[in-house]
């Protein structure tokens, strides 16, 4: 089990990227949280299960009180939880329980930033709580800059252009791959439908009959 644990230990260091990218005193938590002799499930390391594992004992017989080995797995959800500090989702398997302390600490970020070390017994517990405090520092760092009223407006509009171009740009490309063109297309559908139009108003049959009744009367 000890194996296991350093084994554990050497991947999550190995994902974060060395021993510089972690906070100081991170290493010598991770090495005394990482699970030696707890029953972990294979799925648990990739997810968040806040304490809950199988769980192990009989199942009683009513008539004669014989005893059957079982197990109980806990309740796992796949959720999509939004991380602040990373600006996107993250798709987790989670416990219901997991969930409900999420919750309550106020989001994915300030959950794994809340529970201790020792609390975290699941390799990916263990590597987003490492990342997240290492980013969580860095941020910390930098400097704060305030902006005008009007340099907002200024940015949010820039950020504006910068879409809409960013938008024409992947517009062109896809016509570019596809060999489609907007305005040749539509012109030529344009004139398919005139020519249409004009070929039915020459040699329709309700053309004809109506002269036909016209020349009659």
């Amino acid at each position: 089990m000890a194996f296991r644990s350093r084994e554990m230990v050497k991947k999550i260091m190995k994902k974060i990227g060395g021993d510089e990218n972690l906070a100081p005193g991170v290493k010598e938590q991770l090495k005394k949280c990482a699970p030696d002799s707890k029953v972990v499930m294979g799925r648990a390391h990739r997810g968040l299960y806040a304490g809950r594992h199988i769980q192990f004992g009989n199942r009683v017989s009513e008539d004669g009180g014989n005893k059957t080995r079982r197990n109980w797995k806990p309740n796992v959800q796949d959720k999509r939880l939004f991380s602040y500090i990373l600006d996107r989702h993250i798709r987790v398997k989670v416990t219901t329980h997991a969930i409900r302390c999420i919750d309550k600490a106020g989001g994915i970020d300030e959950y794994l930033l809340k529970t201790p070390y020792h609390k975290m017994d699941t390799e990916m517990g263990l590597f987003w709580k490492a990342k997240i405090e290492k980013m969580y520092e860095e941020l910390g760092k930098m400097e704060v800059v305030f902006f005008t009223p009007e340099d907002e407006d200024r940015l949010e509009e820039q950020f504006r252009e910068i879409k809409l171009a960013d938008r024409a740009a992947r517009r062109d490309a896809r016509r570019k791959m596809y060999g489609w063109s907007g305005k040749k297309d539509s012109g030529a559908d344009t004139e398919g439908a005139q020519g249409e139009t004009s070929a039915r108003e020459e040699g329709s049959p309700d053309t004809d009959i109506h002269e036909q009744m016209l020349a009659n009367a």
